[in-house]
């Protein structure tokens, strides 16, 4: 079957037996094959059981002695032993299971992905991988979102998994079918000791396109009889990377758990008793728009899950009974107020406890390894997947097995006991993993009570309706944003008798992603044709004698090198027999030579332009260079014609836009000054996360757990403004990698494949040395200037810091003394100047836009909010001695008004707008005349035709007779467009504007005539 994107490769290479291939629908749809009635597939579970017999041939594995026991650190250590020792494989180590220098992928979901650069013909020639002729390991690999999530499934059944390792050998145009089906069998039956009865192999059976794999089937009938080696189509037997590219028939093996039958029947049928354990993939052809090619090197690439070939030698029948969980759940039984793990799957297991244990157990291995490879849990991409994950995981814990809150953390280190020696990474960062854990635990313990509460609120609505469905756009709000389990959400909706709109949530989610892809698309590529050279372009343009492009010269300055067209490359394809590229087209011309640097290492490429010349020399056309971009160390120039036209064989002459260069390269090197002056502020726990380089500025990401202080910021500024002050060299040399890595203190990023030898860049003597392609200046005099802008969070654990150099730093610098200026200036201000606070207070939003150091602005905004402070302590200060005054002259009136036997009186009084002073006139006028109905008004700033309060108190004799303090607020308010409120016997309101507060009190003074007459003062 085709598979579209790259992210789909495992599924028909390496994990057929694993989880349900992406050709026959969702994972739990597939399922149905053999759960039927979830009872009869749990009753014929329990006579598998009663039926299984032990096995009589596992070698030395059968013995009853400790050592031979087939732990599965023993299963993945011989299997990556008996290819390297024996057959002279190369121990690849595994890749991080979160890719974070391959933005393709969100996880590691297959063993060979960090091997995708040679299937697809990318690899620079320099790279160790070029070198790679045979390799096998134990990759760490994840299955959580995007096209293939498992994570749905896992804990329903006894084989879904979102971590797992997978046990793989590759050949990289070495040996081919014969030698790999040799190695699988002699590894399976006379290593591992399985049953060679208990074995069937399948094999592609051929379509209309391809013929039947006859060479992969004999081979089988060596070891094999005639009816336990299976012809199968392409759904199952040929895989592809993609829509195009490198694909192949590929060979499973399965393995029957029961044995002494003919289950040949069974085979691929979704049997939990009859299961693939080995797929070994024939990569032979490359598929274009016109067909099928065969490739001119042919590859191995065969995937082997390590939890389920355990489960096998271990005689398990479910992969979680295997000795690796055992530890995991004796700690989830610890909290557990619901009882130990018993293995109950589907309608058996009723409580969902044995559901929720398998769930916690792998979430906890997720976790533990992404965030040792580097991935954090945060809203975006695979960090919002480890949120879901881990969200998942503590909703099981709390809800199903009533565990406290926070119990999932005290997972952590037994995953690292349980893994640590296999993956040091693992102890090397336990206490990050653990704080990260806890964080976000305590994080979502709040927010899974919003969800509840959110789901009853919309369950009493939909039932008052008699309404049964919950809505995708409700789903997809309790997941986006409460952060809430759809799974969670199904099942509440089960409880309560409604359905969930399952469609409208996938559409919901697909919408949102959708949007985020063109979004990220259109930002990346300027809505330009994508053009790419993948395995099928690199291995024409090697067949047609194409080398790869000498870009030696893009250290240089100042060049105008010259070439020779060696291939045009169009949204169609190449231009060949002739063709020429027109003014307008957008094509990719390769070079012989180039003195363009291509992205790489965060630098971003060169732009410039191309000059086409003719016989002579003259200029007689021009290509404008947009983007460069390296493909298996050929160079990719991308633009567009802009006069004459372009042809393979033309001369040309490369003109980098070198002025562009020379801001870019400083930024670059002083990515490198700042990454070391971080790790003298912060300490060596320092490492980079990521970087980009261009002529506007330098971004480094770097891993640490919190904001950095005013302090540690400004000791890095000035550490890296020193190093420009002191006039450091800055030198490159190529050397041995194996050399290179042992240089005491040199940094390279975690996760980066280097090439072999390796460029390494050294700053001073001692300031900086690093690993690197990019270009740099000669002395870091040539930055002239430094200036952090800016530091923030990008992820958990992970922050960013942007930073300017040049002449952009100087005007940043310019434009903080500028402010430092005017802030010392409002500082000699005395405390009671008008408007002070208000001025503070646009000062600070002036201060949040400005673009100049941080580490001024964190100061600037400290000095702010001291004038702010002192302000706000001098108005209220005033304001009480205002206060006073005013309730000395209500007290003076309030007796005027009892000696004239007034009933009501109405006063201006002078407090401004503040609550607390107008509550303490009407405690004044209640205690002085308690008999007499009161009412204050106030302007916020006397005379400034603003904000009016209003407040009034009405004795309970008064109020009797119809004289309601709510009333009289709001009617004395309505004459200037205000509001009031309150209840009979006391009330206060408001009004925005007022222009005549004689006007108003007259207003007042009247509705109280209507309620006693004349009595009012």
């Amino acid at each position: 079957m085709r598979f579209v994107g790259f992210e789909v490769i495992m599924a028909a290479a390496h994990l057929g037996w694993f989880v349900s291939r992406a050709s026959r629908g969702s994972s739990f749809a597939t399922r149905s094959a053999f759960v039927g009635s979830s009872a009869a597939r749990n009753m014929q579970l329990t006579n598998n059981k009663r039926a299984r017999m032990s096995f009589t041939n596992l070698s030395a594995a059968s013995s009853e002695s400790g050592d031979d026991v087939w732990t599965t650190a023993k299963v993945r250590s011989t299997f990556v032993d008996f290819f390297a020792d024996k057959y002279d494989h190369t121990r690849q180590p595994s890749s991080a299971c979160a890719p974070l220098n391959d933005p393709t992928l969100l996880f590691t979901n297959a063993g060979m992905n960090q091997f995708k650069p040679i299937f697809l013909g990318q690899t620079d020639p320099s790279s160790p991988l070029a070198q790679l002729k045979k390799a096998a390991n134990s990759q760490k690999c994840i299955r959580a979102g995007g096209k293939h999530n498992d994570l749905e499934d896992v804990g329903r059944d006894t084989y879904h998994h979102t971590f797992f390792e997978m046990l793989g050998s590759w050949s990289f145009g070495d040996y081919f079918k014969k030698e790999a089906i040799d190695y699988a069998w002699e590894l399976l039956t006379e290593v591992y000791g399985l049953d060679p009865d208990r074995l069937y192999a399948t094999y592609f059976k051929g379509d209309e396109n391809v013929d039947e794999d006859i060479e992969a089937r004999d081979m089988w009938l060596k070891y094999l009889p005639a009816e336990r080696v299976i012809g199968c189509d392409a759904k199952d037997n040929f895989w592809e990377m993609g829509d195009t590219g490198p694909c192949g028939p590929c060979s499973e093996i399965h393995f029957d758990r029961i044995g002494n039958r003919d289950a040949a029947a069974l085979v691929n049928a979704d049997d939990p008793e009859v299961i693939e354990i080995w797929n070994i993939v024939f990569i032979q052809y490359n598929r274009d728009e016109k067909g099928l090619q065969s490739l001119p090197q042919k590859h191995i690439d065969t995937g082997m899950g390590l939890e389920r070939l355990s489960s096998i030698l271990q005689d398990k029948t479910s992969n979680y009974d295997i000795d690796v969980f055992q530890p995991l759940f004796e700690k989830i039984a610890e909290h557990s107020q619901v009882g130990s793990y018993s293995g109950l799957v589907l309608d058996d297991d009723v409580t969902l406890k044995d559901t929720a244990y398998r769930a916690i157990a792998d979430h906890a291995r997720t976790l533990s390894f992404a965030i040792a490879d580097g991935a954090v849990p945060n809203n975006e991409g695979r960090g919002y997947v480890l949120r879901r994950v881990l969200r998942r995981a503590t909703r099981y814990g709390q809800q199903i097995l009533k565990a406290p809150p926070g119990f999932f953390q005290t997972l952590i280190p037994v995953v690292v006991e349980t893994f640590g020696d296999a993956f040091p990474e693992l102890v090397k960062n336990q206490d990050t993993i653990m704080e990260i854990v806890k964080e976000e635990e305590e994080a979502f313990s709040s927010m899974l009570e919003r969800g509840i509460k959110f789901f009853n609120e919309l369950e009493s609505d939909l039932k008052e309706k008699g309404e049964k469905k919950v809505g995708g756009d409700k789903a997809f709000f309790l997941y986006d944003t409460l952060g809430f389990p759809i799974d969670l959400t199904e099942l509440m909706a089960e409880e309560a008798g409604l359905v969930l709109d399952v469609d409208g949530f996938s559409e919901e989610m697909e919408a949102q992603k959708q949007r985020s892809r063109d979004a990220r698309n259109a930002a990346k590529s300027g809505n330009a044709p994508k053009l790419e050279l993948i395995a099928e372009q690199t291995a024409w343009l090697a067949d047609n004698g194409v080398l790869a492009t000498d870009d030696s010269f893009k250290y240089g300055l100042d060049a105008e090198v010259p070439a020779t067209v060696k291939a045009l490359f169009g949204p169609d394809g190449f231009l060949t027999g002739g063709a020429k590229a027109e003014s307008g087209d957008f094509v990719g011309i390769v070079l012989d030579k180039s003195s363009y640097y291509a992205e790489a290492g965060g630098q971003e490429a060169d732009v410039g332009k191309i000059s086409c010349l003719s016989d002579d020399g003259e200029i007689v056309g021009s290509f404008s260079v947009t983007d460069v971009q390296a493909y298996g160390g050929f160079i990719l120039h991308k633009g567009a014609v802009e006069e004459g036209s372009v042809e393979v064989g033309a001369p040309v002459k490369c003109q980098v836009n070198y002025e562009r260069r020379r801001l870019v390269a400083p930024n670059h090197s002083m990515t490198h000054v700042l990454n070391a002056a971080l790790r003298k502020v912060l300490g060596d726990g320092v490492e980079q996360r990521g970087s980009l380089c261009n002529d506007v500025k330098l971004r480094f990401d770097f891993s640490h757990k919190k904001a950095l202080s005013a302090k540690q910021l400004r000791a890095t500024e000035e550490l890296c403004q020193q190093s420009i002050a002191d006039k450091e060299e800055v030198t490159s040399e190529v050397m041995p990698l194996q050399d290179a890595q042992a240089i005491d203190g040199v940094q390279c990023v975690f996760g980066e494949v280097y090439p072999d030898p390796v460029r390494v860049v050294k700053v001073g003597s001692d300031t900086s040395i690093e690993f690197c392609g990019g270009t740099h200046v000669a002395n870091t005099n040539e930055a002239e200037a430094f200036v952090i802008v800016e530091e923030t969070a990008v992820a958990k654990g992970i922050r960013r810091i942007s930073a300017v150099t040049k002449e952009v730093a100087a005007n940043a610098i310019a434009e903080g003394s500028k402010f430092d200026a005017i802030v010392a200036e409002a500082e000699q201000l005395s405390a009671d100047t008008p408007d002070l606070d208000k001025k503070a207070g646009g000062l600070r939003k002036e201060l949040d836009q400005g673009f100049f150091s941080a580490v001024l602005k964190s100061e600037l905004r400290a000095r702010i909010e001291a004038i702010q402070k002192k302000a706000i302590e001098a108005k209220k200060a005033a304001l009480a001695s205002r206060v006073d005054r005013c309730l000395n002259d209500v007290k003076a009136q309030l007796a005027i008004a009892l000696a004239e036997n007034k009933q009501a009186i109405v006063l201006n009084v002078d407090i401004g707008a503040d609550s607390k002073a107008s509550q303490k006139v009407m405690n004044a006028a209640k205690k002085v005349a308690p008999g007499i109905a009161f009412m204050g008004l106030s302007k916020e700033e006397q005379g400034s035709g603003g904000k009016l309060v209003a407040f009034s108190v009405v004795p309970d004799a008064l109020v009797e007779e119809g004289f309601k303090a709510d009333e009289w607020v709001r009617t004395t308010l309505e004459a200037c467009g205000g509001r009031g409120g309150g209840n009979s016997g006391s009330a206060q309101g408001q009004a925005k504007e007022c222009d005549d507060i004689d006007a108003i009190m007259s207003v007042a003074k009247e509705f109280a005539k209507t309620k006693v007459g004349a009595a009012v003062l």
